[in-house]
């Protein structure tokens, strides 16, 4: 059956993941004392709930790329789960007349929400930020900002590496399959006109991928892009592929290519691009060799190539040689002042993250990481995984148990083991909700930083 060109695909993305990314449309709900909204001094709104019976604690949601539309939990089940449990909620739209990538106005609608809040609704005894995705960025830069306005945070598979590292390494993923399988867009990467360009551009790319995934020196090309992208070898529906298993690990990241990624990044780079006035992304100069060597994939990659007979060094001189594309200064100075995150803490803050994130790559947390350790503030931080695949797969359980680790932390002052597998693993498995799989992980370094 052919695959939908981008008009229906990326409709269909578009919803799956925005329910993802932003978390579903709020509203009033039975097991809630009161339901609030609002409208902000820049046009953002905000939505707010408060249980009958309230603890005190306010939990800041900060959803992540779509439309601008104000959510205050991560999920529905979600939701009903901690106002259950006695929790308030409130999130903010963003600015809804610029891009989705909001991140000019995010962090500041989130922090009038949470005014909002105190003035209309009640005053918390705590406040914990939480965000998804691209608000799992926006969550990490109140973590960061929020001293005496927020008193904790929880990141769910959050893009804390930041805006420019997500440009240039999507970049680069990009640019190895247009150079090999689409070269007339291999100039048209950047700089896009409109979304609906960048959709077809998309489109193209897949289309050019499909075909190549038919021969070994198209599928050996494939895990190269795919380690620049830091794509996840471990597809919905399939166990993971062994260490050595390089072809089945490549056969699992086509998957993820084959089933609307590109459909996704690409149009998102558009976004991306629309709110910081310009290209934000480049590659003139980049070492396509040295960047390889730095991948986890690279092994796999050379034994593709080996196998098939292709000259990689070939392959990597004609990436760096045809590395041209230059980003706009003054976009890119916008992005890192906009939408980077990490350059310290001011409140404890615990990420967790799927092992095979194939929208935001769990090796962002290495990069965030080092970012926060950097800054001296690794006492602040605590990263946790959990063994599944696809962007902000979490059960009910698992987030609940990292909302209960950051509230130990508040508690006592100290992490302890709180934030390990095996303390969330145990909190999750005793609220016998939906199920848990944290595991012992350390992510790899993130490729394409430059």
């Amino acid at each position: 059956m052919p695959r939908p060109r981008f008009s229906t695909l990326a409709a269909a993305s578009a919803t799956a993941l925005a329910t993802a990314l932003i978390g579903p449309a709020t509203g009033a709900h039975a097991s809630t004392e009161g339901h609030y909204s609002g409208t902000l001094s820049d046009g953002a709104t905000w939505i707010a709930d408060k249980p009958a019976q309230w603890n005190g604690s306010l939990l800041l949601f900060s959803h992540g790329f779509g439309p601008t539309t104000a959510a205050d939990a991560p999920s529905t089940a979600v939701r009903q789960a901690v106002l259950n449990a006695g929790y308030a909620l409130v999130g903010s739209s963003y600015d809804p007349n610029g891009s989705m990538w909001a991140l000019d106005s995010a962090e500041r609608d989130q922090f009038a929400a949470l005014t909002a809040f105190r003035q209309q609704v009640g005053t918390p005894t705590r406040v914990i930020s939480v965000g998804q995705s691209m608000g799992g960025l926006i969550n990490a830069q109140i973590a960061r900002d929020g001293a005496g306005r927020v008193d904790g945070a929880l990141g769910l598979c959050g893009l804390v590496a930041g805006g420019v590292d997500l440009d240039n390494y999507q970049l680069d993923a990009e640019y190895t399959l247009a150079t090999f399988f689409d070269p007339a867009d291999a100039d048209k990467l950047v700089n896009l006109d409109s979304q609906t360009d960048a959709g077809a551009l998309a489109d193209r790319l897949t289309t050019a991928v499909e075909s190549a995934q038919q021969t070994p020196a198209g599928r050996a090309r494939i895990a190269l892009a795919a380690a620049y992208l830091n794509l996840a070898d471990w597809a919905p529906g399939r166990q993971p592929p062994s260490r050595d298993d390089f072809a089945g690990q490549e056969e699992q990241q086509y998957t993820w290519l084959a089933q609307g990624l590109l459909g996704f990044i690409v149009p998102a780079r558009w976004s991306v691009e629309q709110s910081a006035g310009g290209n934000t992304s480049w590659n003139k100069g980049v070492d396509y060799a040295g960047l390889l060597r730095k991948s986890a994939h690279a092994k796999q990659v050379e034994a593709l190539y080996r196998d098939t007979g292709l000259d990689l060094r070939t392959d990597l001189n004609r990436l760096t040689h045809g590395a041209d594309i230059t980003a706009d200064p003054a976009a890119v100075a916008h992005l890192k002042r906009t939408s980077t995150a990490g350059q310290s803490l001011d409140v404890p803050l615990l990420d967790i993250h799927t092992t095979a994130d194939q929208l935001v790559p769990v090796e962002q947390e290495s990069a965030f990481a080092g970012r926060v350790r950097r800054a001296g503030d690794s006492a602040l931080l605590r990263q946790a995984y959990v063994a599944r695949q696809s962007h902000c797969n979490f059960t009910t359980a698992e987030v609940l148990a990292g909302l209960h680790a950051v509230e130990h932390r508040l508690d006592t002052g100290h992490w302890n083991n709180s934030a390990t597998a095996a303390e969330l693993q145990r909190g999750a498995d005793e609220l016998g909700l939906d199920g848990a799989a944290f595991t012992d992980y350390r992510p790899n370094r993130l490729t394409g930083t430059r």
